[in-house]
Formats: C-alpha cells, sequence, structure tokens
C-alpha cells in the first residue's frame, strides 16, 4: 500500500514513505542482529517492503535512512483501529528514536485519520521497545501466549498486547 504522507518528529527526523531505492538500505537495518532478533528476514521474504496491506514508511535522520514505522487499519466501523509496528536501525538504539517516531505516527493517526486506539504487540522478552512503546502511553492489555515464531523458526514465543486509546498519548 502506497503512502502520502510526510511527517517530523518533534526531534527532527523525517517520516516518509518508501521509495524503490530504500531497499538495500532497510534490509541492512533490519539484518544487524540487534534488529534481527525481533525483525528477522526469512527465505522469500525479499519482497517484504512492497508486500502487505501495511502502510510502510522510512524513519530518515540526518538524510540517512534510520529505521521502519508501519501500520495498518481495521476500517470496520464497529472495530475501527490501527496497529503498529517499527524497527531502528541498532546505530540509533537507546537514543530516542524509536519513541519519537512513534509518537509521531501515533499522533497522525489519531489526529490525522481519527482513530480512537492503536494497538502494538512487541515480543514479550523484547523489553527495550516495550519500555518506549509505554512512554507513548501505550498500556499492556496481555499475553497473547505462542503468538510469535522464534527467530529460527522452530518454536513460538510469547508477545504482550499493548494498547493506546487517543486520551493516553502523551
Amino acid at each position: 500500500m502506497s503512502s502520502t504522507i510526510e511527517l517530523t518528529t518533534p526531534t527532527g527526523a523525517t517520516i516518509r514513505p518508501i521509495k524503490p531505492a530504500d531497499h538495500a538500505a532497510l534490509r541492512a537495518l533490519r539484518a544487524h542482529p540487534a534488529v534481527a532478533e525481533f525483525w528477522p528476514a526469512h527465505e522469500g521474504d525479499a519482497a517484504w517492503l512492497e508486500e502487505g496491506d501495511e502502510v510502510k514508511l522510512t524513519i530518515v535522520v540526518d538524510g540517512q535512512l534510520a529505521g521502519l514505522v508501519q501500520y495498518l487499519e481495521e476500517t470496520e466501523p464497529d472495530y475501527r483501529h490501527a496497529g503498529l509496528d517499527i524497527f531502528i536501525g541498532q546505530r540509533w538504539h537507546g537514543s530516542g528514536l524509536g519513541t519519537d517516531a512513534l509518537r509521531t505516527v501515533a499522533r497522525y493517526l489519531i489526529e490525522g485519520l481519527g482513530h480512537h486506539r492503536l494497538v502494538i504487540d512487541p515480543a514479550l522478552h523484547n523489553t527495550r521497545a516495550i519500555a518506549s512503546y509505554r512512554k507513548v502511553g501505550f498500556k499492556p492489555v496481555g499475553v497473547m501466549r505462542r503468538a510469535e515464531r522464534d527467530v529460527d523458526r522452530r518454536g513460538w514465543h510469547d508477545c504482550l498486547m499493548m494498547d493506546l486509546l487517543a486520551e493516553e498519548l502523551s
């Protein structure tokens, strides 16, 4: 799904649609062990940037690709909400960039697109991501047991379902 959004975070990062020229850099960021632990690439996965119904956006810092944030909207009126996911290149881990980018996209989804509720579901052992999501205002609502394949694809691990209501965005 393509998008024409362009957002600027309070700290000056740009969030914009993916361009074909971004693919190699995004694949390289995703391949770093600190990112691949939670965003593993799999065989037959070469077109992941172009496939799916998610809106995929790059995060750019000082002209350099730093990560990706994506969202998927549930448009059924009785269940309307959006789900988010994000990865940041290892170089920016701990810098606050992920929190900043996620907060910016959450604000866009709430104020720009009218969503009243957002969800995100990190791996239960991804404590760094969970701490970042809490800073944005996401709250844990339950553990989804064996919800996601392990990196080696031999087993399953739990994920933490978190949500954020519009009035909780911080």
